[in-house]
């Protein structure tokens, strides 16, 4: 089993540029084997821990905390410069599936759904 191509997960957690590079308008998250690579690894470890959902929950932690650190370092120091070419960005951005977010499960939410049916 093998994740989207397009979802933004990396082992490793480049340094920030010094100054946003321009855009590649010939990105294609398809043609990164390696990036395909470590998505292929990261499912395979949270298939060898399906039945501990410690270790999931940990997992979990550390991709978020990767997509933490991707986002506020490397992400933001590239975003363009200038209003068209945000512009340009979020409209991308818009057309292939919004902001990559890893939204975090409420605890109150399970444990509302886990308590017991009031007896009536």
């Amino acid at each position: 089993m093998s994740l989207s191509r397009t979802h933004p997960i990396d082992e490793s957690t480049p340094s920030p540029p010094t100054s946003a590079p321009a855009p590649d308008p010939a990105f294609d998250p398809a043609a990164d084997p390696e990036l395909q690579g470590a998505l292929d690894t990261l499912l395979r470890m949270a298939e060898q821990r399906a039945e501990q959902p410690e270790a999931l929950l940990d997992l979990l932690r550390r991709i978020e905390h990767l997509h933490r650190t991707i986002q506020d370092g490397p992400f933001r120091s590239s975003l363009p410069g200038d209003r068209n070419g945000l512009f340009t960005l979020l409209s991308e951005m818009e057309s292939s599936g919004g902001w990559p977010y890893i939204p975090r499960l409420q605890l109150r939410t399970f444990m509302d759904l886990l308590a017991p049916e009031p007896e009536s």
